[in-house]
């Protein structure tokens, strides 16, 4: 029989991106469990449907409520997951790093406005202290997007040691609404697209596509789902082009309810740039069996989709790039259901909380058993490969610029 381990994960606080995993890990066999919530959650982020009740979950310790216990379950368990603390727990992390024990690193990118940012002397000194100088302890990088690897290569930091993470989304509850295997020539398609309506997001790509694809004579509705700075454009050109009838701006929701409208969607549109670290709405829009155009640049996209098999990416951050994928679903209608199941498939099957802490926990214990961990084949804690980011080029020439 399995010894129990204990396993302590440490964030600035849960939200319903992390509660799956930590479910998850909480009902793995012979595993204890504990979350340390180093923060309160920012007005902002309750306001957006982000927060969790704490006392609904006995596993979760608040550092500014009890710090002694926190500290020990983060000094003392045989495995250590730290997140995203913002620098509370900064000695603490230091005396875990340094000691030996198994831990882990949750990390997005760190060069993610421009990789020339590495050259910074006082910058690579940070890096040092945080990250190069425990290169040769027991601590391991889950990368949490596709082009966290290439940043922290470059700093020679974990090397060997670098592996595929993310954000995994509750699993749905079996909906009422079925979407229909094929779509015929006169249907309507439901397009969704979610996110803060902010430049890096790129929504506008969205309605300008709607306006080509009306001019083309199509049938759909489009749903534009969150808020932000540009709203007001946003509404302007709807306005503008006339799309009045074909599309929606719903605001703000909590994610309950977005999912609820990728559930009905056919297509979703995933647009960020190379500014968004992961995009967890692309996994929800998979599960929801949506059909997804996604852009390449954003963390999620290159560990969740393989164009033209699971859902179509495209690369540059060009427009045109952009609505000829969109344009090719319209053309081939039979490729929605078929990507949008295989995307279904791909969350279900691989990318999910349950696979996540699995994989997770057979790594830690091949660890603590005195062999040498294998990576999964694919999916979680498999092998992140070194990927050049898309917008590397384009913020080496607006640094040129700069300067």
């Amino acid at each position: 029989m399995e010894r129990q381990i204990v396993v302590t994960f440490v964030s600035n606080y849960i939200n319903h991106h992390q509660l799956p995993f930590c479910l998850a890990m909480n009902d793995m066999e012979n595993v204890e469990f504990h979350f340390v919530q180093t923060s309160p959650m920012e007005q902002k982020r309750l306001e957006m449907g982000w927060g969790v009740d704490t006392k609904d979950y006995p596993f979760v310790t608040l550092f500014y409520e009890e710090e002694e216990k926190a500290r020990e379950l983060i000094l003392d368990s045989d495995v250590t997951i730290l997140g995203w603390s913002d620098g509370v727990i900064a000695d603490i992390e230091k005396t875990r790093l340094s000691s030996g024990k198994l831990t882990f690193r949750v990390s997005e990118r760190i060069y993610r406005e421009g990789q020339w940012k590495f050259i910074s002397p006082k910058g690579l000194m940070r890096k040092y202290q945080e990250h190069i100088k425990y290169r040769k302890k027991p601590v391991y990088l889950l990368c949490a997007g596709a082009y966290v690897a290439s940043d922290f290569e470059l700093i020679n930091s974990y090397p060997g040691k670098k592996y595929k993470w993310g954000y995994f989304p509750q699993r749905q509850a079996e909906s009422s609404f079925t979407k229909s295997e094929i779509i015929g020539p006169l249907d309507t398609i439901n397009i969704c697209w979610a996110g803060r309506l902010i430049d890096l997001k790129h929504p506008e790509f969205a309605i300008e596509a709607a306006r080509r694809l009306r001019d083309k004579n199509y049938s759909f509705h489009m749903d534009i789902i969150g808020d932000g700075d540009k709203r007001e454009e946003l509404s302007g050109l709807i306005d503008r082009y006339a799309l009045g009838g074909l599309v929606s701006l719903r605001g703000a929701m909590k994610p309950v309810e977005v999912v609820s409208y990728m559930e009905k969607a056919d297509v979703f549109l995933f647009t960020s740039n190379y500014l968004e670290g992961w995009g967890a709405v692309v996994n929800e829009a998979m599960q929801s069996g949506c059909a997804v155009v996604a852009s390449f640049e954003a963390g999620a996209v290159p560990f969740l989709i393989m164009d033209e098999i699971n859902g179509l990416t495209y690369n540059s951050g060009s427009f045109e790039r952009f609505f000829d994928k969109v344009l090719y679903l319209f053309e081939n209608r039979d490729k929605i259901r078929e990507f949008g199941n295989r995307a279904k498939d791909t969350i279900c099957s691989r990318w999910n909380a349950e696979s996540g802490a699995r994989e997770f926990v057979r790594f830690a214990r091949e660890y603590l058993d005195g062999k040498e961990p294998q990576p999964s084949p694919e999916g979680p804690m498999s092998i992140a490969p070194i990927l050049t980011p898309p917008g590397f080029f384009r913020t080496l020439q607006e640094k040129n610029r700069l300067e």
